[in-house]
């Protein structure tokens, strides 16, 4: 039944590949315990589960990793439960462990300014898709999946805004500015005159002219980021991070941002404003007479 349930989220849920792999990942450990325990998996009760959740716990996986693959369990059972294939939910009575707030790692203004105005990129087409990743990365604070799923018909230079194809296949119009919106072009141009014409639609394309993949996004960003940071994180998802925290600690609506970057509800948003009310604590310390 876990090829069904897969093949349900890819088919009919549309599921991310990266999110299908965690699925089948944590149902493979799950699967693996049960057989260590003779225990069928349509035949879980809630006492086998949270065994296998101490286990976990014991095995040193952190409370947010236990969380998600708890949510993998919750998913797969509902399935069954659906399809008949079980009479009851054993996952029904799971609460989530408690996990310890984790600030969103960011880059500092005055980072990406350094990246951008001093770091030479080469003129060539291969200078300019980079610059391009990194720009729209920053620029629009699209995940790693709608960056690479783009295509040429995603732009649209007259109104300068891209068609970003996010999570659910839920699609989000984003503003882009003039700069970028050049830079757009000048890549397509560079592009053009590098390739010809190309069978496949994929804005951003490897050096041989082939639809980019996840990968190739993030060796660009930790290369390039490696140049102006220390931090240990320097993933795609931080210059998303960066994005929602600059607009915030720049006056932006909380709303705004949230259909900005595409969440479904604003508390996904709201983890953003601590950073902003850090900013915003320097800025009375310093300037309060009573601070």
């Amino acid at each position: 039944m876990i090829k069904s349930f897969l093949r349900y989220l890819q088919y009919e849920k549309r599921y991310s590949e990266h999110t299908l792999t965690a699925y089948a990942a944590d149902l493979e450990q799950f699967v693996a315990f049960l057989t260590q325990e003779d225990i069928a998996a349509e035949k879980v009760s809630y006492q086998h589960i949270r065994l296998w959740i101490i286990s976990l716990v014991e095995d040193g996986l952190t409370p947010a990793s236990i969380n998600r693959k708890m949510a993998t369990l919750r998913s797969y059972y509902k399935f069954l439960l659906k399809q008949e294939v079980i009479q009851e939910d054993p996952t029904q009575r799971l609460q989530a462990l408690k996990t310890a707030k984790r600030l969103p790692a960011f880059v500092q203004e005055k980072d990406m300014t350094r990246l951008f105005d001093h770091h030479r990129f080469s003129d060539d087409f291969f200078g300019l898709r980079d610059r391009l990743i990194l720009e729209l990365l920053y620029g629009t604070g699209m995940r790693r999946a709608e960056l690479v799923a783009l295509q040429d018909s995603s732009v649209n230079l007259q109104k300068k805004q891209l068609k970003v194809l996010g999570k659910r296949n839920k699609e989000r119009l984003i503003p882009v500015t003039g700069s970028v919106a050049n830079l757009v072009a000048g890549y397509l141009a560079a592009k053009k005159e590098h390739f010809g014409t190309l069978p496949t639609p994929a804005l951003i394309v490897t050096d041989k002219g082939g639809p980019c993949y996840p990968m190739l996004i993030y060796r660009t960003v930790t290369k390039y980021l490696g140049g102006v940071i220390s931090a240990e994180k320097k993933s795609p998802h931080v210059l998303r991070h960066t994005y929602a925290t600059h607009l915030l600690n720049n006056g932006a609506d909380l709303n705004a941002v949230k259909e900005l970057l595409g969440h479904a509800s604003l508390a996904a948003t709201q983890v953003y404003t601590h950073n902003s009310l850090e900013k915003l604590k320097k800025v009375f310390q310093q300037a309060h007479p009573k601070a």
